[in-house]
């Protein structure tokens, strides 16, 4: 069969362009190297759990024709992201920085209090840069120490962002850090968005109605066979590594990547909350998610089942073979990226999009907004590619 579209990839953007050409009546072709669909949002039952596999993905948004779309798709629940962090000192303090965290930091109960312990602490960063004539924070650290000022930095930044990047914050770009969320109320919930929660049954009830209706193959690598996938469809989505695609021409794009290790452990209830992040550098993981809180709601949910999975993650730098998760955001990556990207808008026949094609991380709902505005165009708009 000849297909209007080959999908080279099923995570999210492949699953919702198949959605949407399909529903427009065009004939389409996912295919995916790995054995599952959804990408990185599969999940895997285990212990009658659904386990986030590549990670937590928790999806949130203010876009209400995005929020409205994944829900005619699976209904989604009402879990509030509110993680903790524990820290060196071996507290736990709520993020992102609130009242809550504030209090318990420096045991202070009202925000006029806080803002004074911040002010003070953001001045002491600045008059100390000012003093070395410094006008703009050079790195990581320094933007971090003007934001928020030492006490939270060291207790709660540094040495998780340094086991996240694997260098010390003082030789990371200071842009990676733009801003800060600090509240000055007693909201331990993360986002601002106004909508958020987790697909009832699972993230891979939304691939699988996404899904529907389209031709799909598993286990089926794009580049083992190129000319014959390409010879299958009018028009690629090609959603894999765009410096893959053109054969590393100018050299291999970086990124970091994250290791799991997951395991059912045989009690209802490990740490009582889906994500606990752990600062401290001495400890090897970023974090770990027990992954039944994402979907069991209620105290009486939680015990209903005796066992619990937890995945710790550890971040790393990304190897040939590994599973590539964050683009490097530096001057020497995104100069390389943007030669790759001159040849991709050159590339008639083909459209690049998603974390890999565009090398760009991506939440969820942004992601399928950006899938949104390509089909308008390529689609809608029949514009040639």
């Amino acid at each position: 069969m000849h297909y209007d579209f080959l999908i080279v990839g099923s995570g999210l953007f492949g699953a919702v362009f198949a959605h949407l050409v399909t529903k427009s009546g065009k004939k389409c072709l996912v295919i995916d190297k790995r054995n599952h669909t959804g990408g990185n949002i599969h999940c895997r039952e285990m212990a009658g759990i659904n386990v986030h596999e590549y990670g937590a993905h928790i999806f949130h948004t203010s876009d209400r024709e995005v929020w409205d779309f994944v829900n005619g798709i699976v209904p989604f629940n009402r879990f509030t992201n509110s993680p903790i962090a524990k820290a060196p000192n071996g507290k736990l303090y709520n993020l992102p920085f609130n009242m809550n965290t504030f209090s318990r930091l420096w045991n202070i109960e009202t925000p006029v209090q806080a803002e004074e312990v911040l002010k003070s602490q953001r001045e002491e960063v600045l008059a100390k840069l000012d003093a070395e004539g410094v006008t703009e924070p050079r790195n990581l650290e320094e933007q971090a120490l003007s934001l928020i000022g030492r006490d939270v930095y060291e207790l709660l930044i540094k040495g998780y962002t340094e086991k996240q990047w694997g260098r010390k914050c003082n030789e990371l770009p200071a842009f990676i850090i733009r801003r800060l969320p600090v509240r000055l109320t007693y909201d331990n919930n993360y986002f601002n968005d106004d909508f958020q929660g987790i697909p009832i049954g699972g993230y891979n009830r939304l691939t699988a109605g996404l899904l529907e209706g389209s031709d799909v193959i598993t286990g089926a690598d794009f580049f083992n066979d190129r000319e014959h996938w390409e010879s299958v469809a009018d028009k690629i989505v090609f959603t894999g590594k765009i410096d893959e695609y053109f054969d590393y021409r100018f050299g291999k794009l970086e990124y970091r990547t994250v290791r799991f290790e997951t395991e059912v452990i045989d009690t209802p209830n490990y740490q009582g909350n889906a994500v606990v992040n752990y600062t401290s550098a001495e400890v090897p993981y970023t974090r770990i998610i027990e992954h039944k809180h994402f979907e069991s709601l209620s105290q009486q949910a939680v015990y209903n089942n005796p066992r619990t999975v937890i995945s710790r993650e550890y971040s790393t730098e990304w190897q040939e073979g590994m599973e590539p998760f964050y683009p490097v955001n530096d001057e020497r990556n995104q100069a390389l990226y943007a030669k790759y990207k001159e040849l991709a808008d050159a590339t008639p026949g083909v459209i690049f999009g998603g974390r890999l094609a565009e090398y760009k991380y991506y939440d969820m709902a942004p992601l399928i907004r950006r899938v949104f505005d390509l089909f308008n165009t390529v689609i809608l708009e029949k514009s040639s590619i």
